[in-house]
């Protein structure tokens, strides 16, 4: 899922302040709704404490759209899936793409998952020495750390490598690279990694050079894993998909036919809701759940080989 930062040629927001649920479920119906390329949502804990009236509800839900948006359309799918109160409390505006980027990072704490530090700039002396740190700047594509969605996956790389150390891996969906990027500075070798997007591919590439992981990590431009820089890597026995739950699912036999037996995959960009549906999906290739960490309302997923499901032949 992606982590509030908008599509790249986003010209439009619409926010919604409100309770942990009625964000949860908003944000479903908006991801579930419209085209990810071109549509954006996040949806995160904002303020503690207790509140009673809209305005101070402590949950935000941002989407971000690079077209104008139908406001009555997107009131009655709010209505659908939360509620009018929560419909009548939608703000929509206009928002600068420059702006956005100059400041998507700023002032944003360091996060911690395990090992892993994702910091900026500006928070260089926050680093300890035994931390693995991730500098990562703001770009236009998804991954800063600071999102439930990634800091799971991070945990979830902290746990495998706990246990063992992979040889072979893959990130899929790469955004800003953060995921290949800590593969590769923990296992210091080579990761591969892809995106649709290539000003993501861009911005992954950039944060590996900043991050002296260049000689690693290369990420290339592809439609799921199909690039001959991604399939020739294979078999993988660690394999990363933060995306959302429709192409998690549409990947399952691609992604799962570039495992080596025994291989763990991690997938995120999940609301609970998209859950059962991305572990059929998966459990019909022989993936099994192993672990699920729930994080500011997304789910990742750590699944296993060990269905009874074929394995596809490629």
């Amino acid at each position: 899922m992606l982590e509030g930062l908008p599509p790249n040629n986003a010209a439009f927001i619409m926010r919604l302040r409100c309770d942990e649920a009625t964000a949860v479920a908003v944000a479903d119906i908006i991801v579930e709704s419209f085209d990810p390329a071109e549509t954006a949502a996040s949806a995160f804990e904002e303020a503690q404490g207790d509140t009673k009236t809209w305005a101070q509800l402590p949950w935000l839900v941002e989407v971000y759209f690079a077209d104008e948006p139908d406001q009555e359309s997107i009131r009655e799918l709010v209505t659908i899936a939360a509620g009018k109160a929560a419909a009548d409390a939608l703000e929509f505006g206009r928002i600068s793409q420059k702006d956005w980027v100059a400041s998507s990072l700023e002032g944003l704490a360091p996060v911690r998952a395990g090992r892993f530090l994702v910091h900026g700039s500006h928070d260089r002396d926050k680093v300890r020495s035994n931390d693995i740190a991730l500098e990562i700047e703001a770009a236009l594509a998804f991954g800063t750390g600071h999102h439930g969605t990634t800091r799971g996956c991070l945990l979830m790389l902290d746990t495998v490598l706990k246990e063992r150390r992979p040889h072979r891996v893959l990130d899929v969906g790469t955004g800003t690279g953060v995921l290949a990027l800590a593969a590769a500075r923990y296992l210091r070798q080579p990761v591969a990694a892809g995106d649709i997007d290539y000003i993501a591919v861009e911005a992954a590439a950039s944060n590996a050079r900043l991050n002296g992981a260049a000689p690693w990590m290369r990420p290339v431009t592809a439609r799921g894993v199909m690039h001959p820089d991604l399939t020739k890597g294979a078999p993988y026995d660690l394999i990363f998909a933060n995306i959302l739950a429709r192409p998690l699912r549409g990947l399952a036999p691609s992604i799962c036919a570039l495992a080596a037996d025994g291989a763990d995959i991690v997938l995120s960009g999940l609301l609970a809701p998209d859950v059962p549906g991305v572990l059929s999906s998966y459990a019909a290739q022989g993936f099994t759940l192993v672990r699920r960490i729930d994080l500011e309302g997304w789910a990742s997923l750590r699944l296993r080989r060990g269905g009874a499901g074929r394995r596809p032949i490629i």
